[in-house]
């Protein structure tokens, strides 16, 4: 359970830059624009988690000046959108699991020999 909700944010980066590079301000909007409001990734778990990302090697960052602004865009590398495979399957697993345990659907979590 630990690995359930820290993995959500970085899921989340990763999702939105499958459509193309974009700012941490622009992540933020698609993230609440694409949840209907329901999803919010604040500036202090965004941008940590952009730098972990981009050490990792799962998203590249290149500064760019747009309006007038110097601004970092991040795009994904093609680790990267392997590692949104990979998490995607294993958060469909887990989005399985709970609804299990929240609605009491389905057999044991857990088969013991």
């Amino acid at each position: 359970m630990d690995t359930l909700l820290p993995s959500i944010p970085s899921l989340l980066v990763l999702a939105v830059l499958e459509d193309g590079p974009a700012h941490g301000y622009q992540i933020v909007r698609r993230v609440e624009e694409e949840s209907g409001g329901l999803l919010a990734l604040k500036e202090g778990t965004l941008y940590p988690r952009l730098y972990q990302l981009e050490r990792d090697g799962l998203i590249q960052g290149t500064w760019q000046d747009i309006a007038s602004r110097r601004v970092k865009l991040y795009a994904l590398t093609p680790k990267g959108t392997r590692a949104l495979a990979t998490q995607r399957a294993q958060w469909e697993d887990k989005a399985m699991a709970v609804n299990r345990v929240l609605f009491r659907q389905g057999g044991p979590l857990l088969e013991h020999p």
